[in-house]
């Protein structure tokens, strides 16, 4: 789950407002140019980073001295430089920041600059780490906020970006080398738009793979026949082709007039297909729906790239012939996906289910609530939506909670704000069905419930104020004079359930009923929620009157660890009768060592309650954390943050969006995972150090039974960073077909190999393979769906003497360059050879479509 604070610098300023106390008018905020600028990094050899935010007075009049505050979220924690008094920086909650004027600040003249130094903890790497959603408030009008504008973020001198003596990122020539593997095997994986080569044209790869002679041609007239059973399956190919075609094709009476045939064969095992394409047309075997589903996927993919982007305007669809036989490695593949940070509408959802489905994953975990948003409308308890679902400028947040990640002052105007009503989410479970892929809803408990809270203490003071003191009572989640003290990684200190307290079961029954009837009224399929469970920071419980009431009628609750066997016993046991499983992040299933606290080991009393756990934290001791669950007894969904986070940043560049505590996930960091052997892989932490000799012998290995345990893979995108659908798809895309294919496809030959000259030639190929595959989809979803805005790979750049030689790790994008220091766009000229060497040379990679992603400067090797 994710482990680091991010924070939004938010702004707002109140010009001439009516509900301003004052007469004097004030100056106009939208004057106000701010600037973030990064310093350095390891600042006085610690880890920290000397920042600065300046403030330009671009307006006629002069800016007060007193009189205002600027607010603001930011992910880490500041601290002032002493002497630095000009302004007084105060955290709220979360990542809510004010900025007030400090003793030495006398005003900003028109046209004056002022530059606030200040530090902040950990290190910067790039630019998702600027504050951001600026907002001013004056004192004499507190309830309302003015957005700024948002600040210009100065890129750093990256000689000082340093994290550690020795940190070092690969150079240029590193990269483009890396490019190269496999291309000269592989002439036609060339970088430059050349036909993609690739064993075979399914994706992912199938288990079983033969082309035949000659070719099917399918046409407008070409007819489906289904066995019964089949006919949602039916259904979808026959939008599919409409798609292609401009209308839907007929159906056939009987098999022997039709093109396609959807054919029960109970003689294959559970979830494999065979696809047969032959000069008689095309036949998709399986022994039910979801087999043939996959079946139907295959065959879309075998469709060129190209039919897609003529959509209604095809006469004919060539189709090679082909047999395939094919299965998936793992029963479970999924896809998290946060929708509580920033919002993602309806539509979002099923493209993202469209992609989940082309690419045979199974399983949409929807992240539906968290601090800083509550996201599926739950009639009964209207508060978590009316208030949990916005985020705005509150003095109370008795209306909309607090604004953060850049959500700003004004609540519905940006991704801060959303939910799904009832209906809405009917129709994404229908839709998701369809197309065989179970959709788990996430409550998270007990920590990051911060909306939950807030929206039930919002209805508690309601209710107070009306005297209805049982029915204010009824939901509240958190004792209203608690006094534990504590800060959790996102620097939250209110949100934390209490479980000691009665109401807190009746909300999460009343929640979860309200879940299973949207399943029954959608006709989707529901085994298990996920009830969350990560990140309780430490001093939670201490200084609650409910829980030390609670201990007095339960002598066996001792410490903080009892009451969290108390709650998952019974969440798991409200679940049982229901018919459903619990589902939870790695601590749900975990309890401190007590010979080493740092150290986390299974927690022996739910290993027979079928629980099923994501373990994302592979990381700071550990490792192996995954497969001591797995051996202990525990289904682990392996999710870990080193190769399936995708809201980590592709690559080590200051505009290369995403976190980085983590580690940097590039495509190959995903592909490369071995899920039976992943220690193997794993040599270095999440900044590229060694991990000690000892650490490395310590790690217990995957046993015979605890394999049986690896439940699934699953890929996961938190949005802190992702407040746009474009940046959703850059984030997922091209990494979501890494994920599918070490989901889906058996274990290469690279694994099993004991040479290790021989292993690394075959990694090579594979490598090469998977890449012209991956190539083929990127033009395929250029317009699938409506097309998906993925990432576009950037250049990397070799200097050879006095020659600049250019290429991308993906093949099949061109690359266009300029010699006058500007960004190339789709006009400028195509790079076909080396080019001589120059400052002023700029590499860019381009698309079908002539959209470009970033752009390499072509002295970059030197």
């Amino acid at each position: 789950m994710y482990k680091i604070i991010y924070i939004c610098l938010i702004t707002v300023f109140l010009k001439g407002s009516s509900s301003a106390a004052s007469n004097q008018q004030q100056p106009d905020p939208k004057k106000l140019e701010l600037t973030w600028k990064v310093y350095q990094n390891n600042y006085l050899g610690k880890e920290q980073t000397l920042n600065s935010l300046s403030i330009r007075n671009t307006g006629a009049e002069n800016f007060p001295a007193l009189g205002w505050k600027i607010y603001f979220n930011y992910g880490k924690r500041t601290t002032a430089i002493a002497g630095n008094d000009a302004f007084t920086i105060s955290h709220i909650n979360g990542g809510l920041y004010t900025l007030t004027p400090g003793k030495s600040f006398a005003g900003l003249p028109a046209g004056q600059q002022i530059e606030w130094k200040y530090l902040s903890n950990s290190w910067v790497v790039n630019e998702s780490e600027a504050p951001q959603g600026f907002y001013l408030v004056w004192d004499n009008a507190p309830s309302v906020g003015i957005a700024l504008n948002a600040p210009v973020i100065s890129a750093p001198d990256e000689r000082r970006m340093e994290r550690y003596k020795g940190d070092k990122e690969l150079t240029q020539e590193q990269l483009f080398v890396l490019n190269e593997r496999g291309r000269k095997s592989n002439p036609l994986a060339s970088s430059n738009g050349a036909e993609l080569l690739s064993a075979g044209k399914i994706f992912p790869k199938p288990l079983y793979y033969k082309e035949t002679a000659g070719y099917y041609i399918l046409n407008p007239s070409s007819k489906i026949y289904a066995d019964q059973n089949f006919s949602t399956e039916e259904g979808l190919l026959s939008d599919d082709l409409k798609v292609i075609f401009g209308k839907k094709p007929g159906v056939s009476s009987g098999s022997s007039a039709a093109a396609i045939i959807l054919k029960k064969d109970t003689a294959l095992r559970k979830d494999e297909y065979k696809l047969s394409v032959s000069a008689a047309g095309v036949v998709i075997s399986g022994r039910g729906a979801r087999e043939i589903h996959y079946g139907l996927q295959s065959l879309k993919v075998l469709i060129e790239p190209e039919v897609y982007a003529a959509a209604f305007k095809q006469k004919t669809v060539r189709l090679k012939c082909v047999e395939v036989q094919d299965r998936p490695a793992f029963a479970f593949r999924g896809v998290m996906l946060d929708v509580a940070r920033n919002f993602q509408p309806k539509q979002e959802i099923l493209k993202l289910i469209d992609l989940l489905s082309l690419y045979k994953l199974t399983t949409l975990h929807l992240h539906l609530n968290d601090d800083e948003g509550w996201r599926v409308q739950i009639k009964s308890l209207p508060e978590l939506t009316d208030i949990g679902s916005k985020r705005g400028h509150t003095v109370d947040e008795q209306d909309k909670l607090i604004p953060s990640y850049g959500s700003g002052p004004m609540a519905g105007v940006n991704s801060g704000t959303g939910f799904y009503s009832r209906e809405d989410f009917i129709d994404i479970l229908k839709y998701a069905a369809q197309r065989h892929i179970s959709v788990i809803p996430e409550i998270e408990t007990p920590g990051h419930a911060r909306a939950a809270i807030v929206s039930m203490q919002a209805r508690y003071r309601k209710f107070m104020k009306s005297g209805d003191t049982l029915k204010a009572r009824e939901y509240l989640l958190r004792d209203e004079i608690d006094t534990s003290v504590y800060r959790s990684v996102q620097q939250w200190n209110d949100h934390v359930i209490d479980v000691s307290m009665p109401s807190v079961y009746h909300f999460l029954e009343t929640v979860s009923n309200e879940l299973i009837d949207m399943y029954q009224q959608a006709g989707a399929p529901l085994e298990t929620i996920h009830f969350g469970g990560d990140e309780v920071p430490a001093g939670v419980w201490t200084g609650s009157p409910a829980v030390n009431a609670f201990k007095a009628v339960h002598p066996e609750i001792r410490q903080p660890a009892d009451l969290w066997n108390y709650f998952f016993g019974r969440l798991c046991a409200m679940l049982g009768k229901k018919g459903l499983y619990l589902s939870g992040w790695e601590e749900t299933a975990l309890r401190k060592s007590p010979e080493n606290p740092r150290r986390w080991q299974p927690n022996p009393l739910f290993l027979d309650q079928n629980f099923h756990v994501n373990v994302w934290n592979n990381m700071s001791g550990n490792e192996d954390l995954a497969y001591r669950l797995a051996n202990s007894g525990y289904k682990v969904i392996l999710s870990f943050v080193t190769n399936f986070y995708f809201d980590m940043a592709y690559t080590r560049k200051f505009d290369e969006p995403g976190f980085n505590w983590g580690g940097l996930i590039d495509l190959e960091q995903s592909f490369k995972f071995i899920p039976f052997d992943y220690l193997r892989n794993q040599r270095t932490d999440y900044i590229n150090k060694p991990l000690p000799k000892s650490m490395l012998a310590a790690f217990e290995h995957l046993t015979a039974a605890g394999q049986k345990n690896i439940a699934g893979i699953q890929g996961l995108l938190w949005t802190e960073t992702v407040q746009t659908p474009e940046r959703l798809e850059y984030m997922y895309l091209p990494r979501l077909l890494a994920l599918s294919e070490r989901a889906w496809s058996a274990s290469p030959a690279w694994v099993a190999e004991k040479d290790t000259v021989r292993a690394g030639s075959a990694y090579v190929k594979d490598w090469s393979r998977f890449t012209c595959s991956v190539s083929r989809e990127m033009k395929r979803l250029d317009h699938y769906s409506g097309g998906y805005q993925y990432r576009v790979p950037t250049p990397a750049v070799r200097i050879r003497g006095n020659k600049a030689e250019a290429n991308t790790d993906l093949p099949g994008f061109q690359i266009r360059y300029t010699t006058d220091g500007s960004v190339p766009d789709v006009h400028s000229r195509l790079y076909l050879k080396p080019l001589s060497k120059s400052e002023n040379l700029r590499f860019r990679a381009f698309n079908t479509l002539g959209r470009g992603g970033k752009v390499t400067a072509g002295a970059a090797g030197e």
